[in-house]
């Protein structure tokens, strides 16, 4: 039996700007718009009545006891399947491996994948933003994916993704083997360019384009939020943005789409999780295994390599995140190829779980332009624990995806097992990584460090009201240097004194 090319036939976007005042739209409204502008895409709005499926990326910013069915009420729609993801970045690109792997077996003739975020406090007291991101999750939600951190790090204050990911920036920033200020000028040209694209993307949140001195320099709009980065640095996670991709069998393509038209494929995804799931347990903050494995998986499904992909969309939620994905992809430093569509999570916004979602609705209009002929597209969740990918292109390829998923999905897990663990530890350690988080009023408020014991066990320790040791770990990079531990028993935590 012929294999079932899969095809991108419609997507759509939507931004509710931070001013609008009137007719505003919760998140299963902007899912709807987009879904509808999806099928207006295609041509026929008639499409969304007769879609198979509906895959929702969960919502944080609202909670809804069952978003995929309601939005395929709002849709006037009676999928016979519906589904709602977990928690997690990589959400909407594992959606679609998924919906084209079940397009691909036959078992669904067309599906929707929508998302969509309302964040912007419209009411004075609103939740602060560092506080945002899961404010739509129930008490009760029974998912272990809302778990960042173990229990050990939280009681070192270790709680937002604005906590994690310093460590692996200034781990990358020891490997560099540059001083502080060199390594941050090349974090700001990189964002500086990030907020070029996303200034003429008509969607983004943000359209200023911001100078590299700017992005990296603390000011009164740019506080020092957690050592090495600044609030330009970061994901904007305060948005109001909905996306949606409709996904059929070419069969069906050719029942609602004009002749014509440009076709986008869907040519092969890639999923993998970490073994060294939580910080505290990776031996390595400069790469991500699973993300290797999940490009490999992609490319190698998509028939293709990767001199021939002309574009990439790689998650942006921090600078590292990007450096990383270049490390582990192999882009070079002066590879003229774009390394965003959007402009990333820090100028184009950061809906939630649902940012991928836009970078492939981007992607799929500029292949149907004509921009490009094959594109990438990667997406995460948390700490690079959970790597997403997914290839696009102009032209099919004569390969069954439909198991793809499934085999992802049965044995999913890459890289070394944890590093062990020593809760309690007095002595000298030495330095892997480490942060310093900053209070609102940009004083240093605490740090982390994560090292080793003699012994090679992980450790990690609190640094506070301790301006010395403060000064110390932000003058130059101290990975690799000894430091004193002591256990604090009445506070379970382990203090980092000099």
């Amino acid at each position: 039996m012929k294999p079932t090319r899969i095809v991108v036939a419609g997507w759509g976007q939507i931004t509710q700007p931070r001013h609008q005042a009137h007719d505003l739209k919760d998140p299963l409204g902007l899912m709807a718009e987009a879904a509808r502008r999806s099928s207006d895409q295609t041509g026929s709005r008639s499409l969304l009545k007769h879609l198979d499926g509906i895959m929702v990326v969960r919502p944080l910013s609202r909670h809804y006891p069952d978003p995929a069915a309601q939005l395929a009420q709002a849709l006037g729609a009676s999928p016979r399947f519906r589904h709602v993801s977990g928690i997690g970045g990589n959400s909407p690109q594992t959606l679609i491996n998924q919906a084209a792997g079940m397009i691909a077996g036959r078992e669904l003739d067309s599906v929707l994948i929508a998302g969509a975020e309302a964040y912007v406090p419209r009411e004075p007291k609103g939740p602060r933003a560092q506080n945002a991101l899961f404010q739509g999750i129930p008490g009760d939600y029974s998912g272990d994916d809302l778990v960042g951190f173990t229990g050990l790090e939280n009681r070192l204050g270790m709680e937002q993704p604005l906590h994690g990911f310093p460590l692996f920036e200034t781990a990358l920033w020891a490997a560099s083997g540059l001083a502080l200020k060199p390594y941050l000028q090349n974090i700001g040209r990189m964002w500086s360019a990030f907020s070029r694209t996303a200034a003429s993307h008509p969607y983004a949140w943000t359209r200023e384009v911001k100078p590299p001195e700017t992005i990296i320099s603390p000011g009164p709009d740019n506080r020092p939020v957690a050592f090495p980065y600044t609030k330009f640095m970061t994901s904007y996670v305060t948005v109001d943005q909905g996306a949606a991709v409709i996904l059929m069998s070419e069969e069906a393509a050719r029942r609602y789409l004009p002749r014509d038209r440009a076709r986008v494929y869907f040519l092969g995804g890639g999923y993998a999780e970490d073994r060294q799931r939580f910080m505290v347990q990776k031996s390595d903050f400069t790469v991500s295994p699973p993300l290797k494995a999940a490009v490999a998986k992609a490319l190698e499904r998509a028939c293709t390599v990767l001199e021939a992909v002309d574009c990439f969309d790689l998650y942006s939620c921090f600078p590292c995140a990007v450096f990383i994905a270049k490390k582990m992809i192999g882009i070079s430093d002066d590879d003229p190829r774009p390394l965003t569509l959007t402009g990333g999570l820090g100028f184009f916004g950061g809906p939630g779980s649902n940012y991928n979602l836009h970078a492939v609705a981007t992607l799929a209009e500029q292949i149907e332009a004509g921009k490009f002929t094959k594109g990438m597209v990667t997406a995460l969740g948390w700490f690079m624990h959970k790597q997403a990918v997914g290839v696009y292109g102009s032209s099919p390829h004569g390969r069954d995806i439909g198991n793809d998923y499934h085999y992802d999905q049965a044995d999913p897990l890459a890289g070394e097992e944890p590093v062990p663990i020593r809760d309690a530890f007095n002595g000298t350690g030495i330095i892997d990584t480490y942060t310093v988080i900053y209070a609102p009023d940009q004083a240093p408020s605490y740090g982390v460090i994560y090292g080793k014991t003699p012994d090679q066990e992980r450790f990690v320790a609190k640094a506070r009201d301790d301006s010395d040791l403060f000064a110390w770990l932000m003058e130059k990079n101290r990975i690799g240097q000894p430091v004193q531990v002591r256990f604090n028993a009445s506070a379970k935590v382990n203090l980092a004194v000099r």
